[in-house]
């Protein structure tokens, strides 16, 4: 004689219902997915960059007072930004330069915006060892070609930023910017 346990109609062992087990097993993954959604987002968002890292995503510069054969410095990044108002003398100079006579050959063109020759605008870091080079204030060393110049290991730039001599290897970087009007340039 063998002994069966009761099924109370519904074909399965202590009256538990199939579907109803598989119903439950869903809300309790649905509500596990839910909280570790809600744990893990607020994570998540922290990791996006502050309002304030956002607002220096991009800089804007008046040019107006800079005035001819000068420069200044702007934060755009956490790096210093050189922009210099270069004299017609050291346009043509930077214009005529054999590419031949560079380390990093690159044409004067190809490193300031057409039409506003007269700017350029270079990230003051060393492509040596990431000093920043003197040359921006009037009482600085410019080297030998005018630019600027690294005390640390004695690379020159000349006023295109293209490294003449020295141990550094490349010629300063060139943010991304945009002449707004003849006035105002957009970094970034």
């Amino acid at each position: 004689m063998s002994v069966t346990a009761p099924t109370h109609g519904s074909g399965h062992p202590h009256g538990v219902d199939q579907g109803k087990r598989d119903f439950l097993k869903l809300v309790t993954g649905s509500a596990a997915v839910i909280g570790v959604g809600a744990i893990a987002w607020p994570l998540i968002d922290s990791m996006n960059p502050s309002a304030d890292v956002l607002a220096l995503s991009s800089v804007e510069v008046d040019l107006t007072p800079v005035p001819e054969g000068q420069g200044i410095t702007v934060a755009w990044r956490g790096k210093p930004i050189f922009v210099r108002h270069r004299t017609a003398k050291e346009t043509k100079e930077a214009e005529d330069v054999k590419l031949s006579e560079l380390i990093e050959p690159q044409p004067d063109s190809d490193r300031v915006k057409p039409g506003h020759s007269q700017w350029i605008v270079v990230i003051g870091i060393c492509t040596h060892l990431g000093c920043i080079p003197l040359g921006n204030k009037p009482t600085d060393p410019r080297g030998d070609w005018g630019g600027w110049f690294c005390p640390c290991h004695g690379s020159q730039y000349d006023t295109s930023g293209r490294v003449r001599h020295g141990p550094a290897p490349l010629n300063l970087y060139l943010p991304p910017y945009a002449f707004e009007s003849d006035s105002k340039i957009k970094i970034g």
